[in-house]
């Protein structure tokens, strides 16, 4: 048997062997899951652990796409792996804790066994029952999350390339402020961030409209 496999599985040996664990939970949505929050998450998490009795000792949260590592309750996570702070990583399915594909998902995974910590999938609990073909399955799992985030990806570019062609005008609609507006408030001593403030919009629009006020 592989070294890597005998780390994921000495994991889960740690895992059933523990009388009660602590445990951390980690949630992940996109910025893309529009409608989504991680809320819906950790309810199904937090009851989860509640029926097997297990002690939530922490929650890490991320708003982020999951194609990259460098997320900051991603990284909190692994840190507190790394001090023992918590036994076992409670997820809520493979492609919440990373879309990078199998290498990198097989790597976080066994850097979480490293550090002496379990982790388990609320989704995919059938993981447990794999036995030697466990990080097969787990590959296989990360190759399809990696490429949903690739449909992802042109789905949305296409969508942009549509509303080009149609003349749709993307990004934030610009903010209209009335020049003879500002004049005052900068006699009357007020801030850039005031008088943006007070007109409703940012301290760079105020001051570009300030500037075509000069001869």
């Amino acid at each position: 048997m592989a070294t890597s496999e005998l780390t994921l599985q000495a994991a889960h040996t740690q895992f059933t062997t523990e009388s009660s664990p602590r445990v951390a939970l980690y949630a992940r949505v996109s910025t893309k899951d529009k409608g989504q929050d991680y809320i819906n998450q950790l309810n199904q998490l937090r009851e989860f652990a509640a029926r097997q009795g297990w002690t939530i000792v922490i929650e890490f949260c991320d708003t982020v796409s999951g194609g990259k590592a460098e997320r900051q309750q991603f990284q909190a996570m692994f840190q507190g792996a790394s001090r023992r702070e918590f036994d076992v990583l409670l997820f809520w399915s493979l492609d919440r804790l990373s879309r990078e594909g199998a290498f990198e998902t097989l790597q976080h995974l066994q850097r979480l066994t490293s550090y002496g910590v379990a982790w388990r999938s609320f989704t995919e609990q059938y993981l447990d029952s794999t036995g030697i073909f466990r990080e097969a399955v787990i590959s296989i799992l990360a190759v399809v999350a990696k490429q949903e985030k690739v449909r992802i990806r042109e789905r949305v570019l296409a969508g942009l390339a549509t509303a080009r062609h149609k003349g749709t005008r993307l990004g934030r609609p610009r903010v209209f402020v009335s020049p003879s507006r500002i004049e005052p408030l900068r006699q009357a001593g007020k801030s850039w961030r005031e008088i943006a403030q007070e007109l409703n919009a940012n301290t760079a629009t105020a001051r570009r409209t300030y500037a075509e006020l000069e001869p």
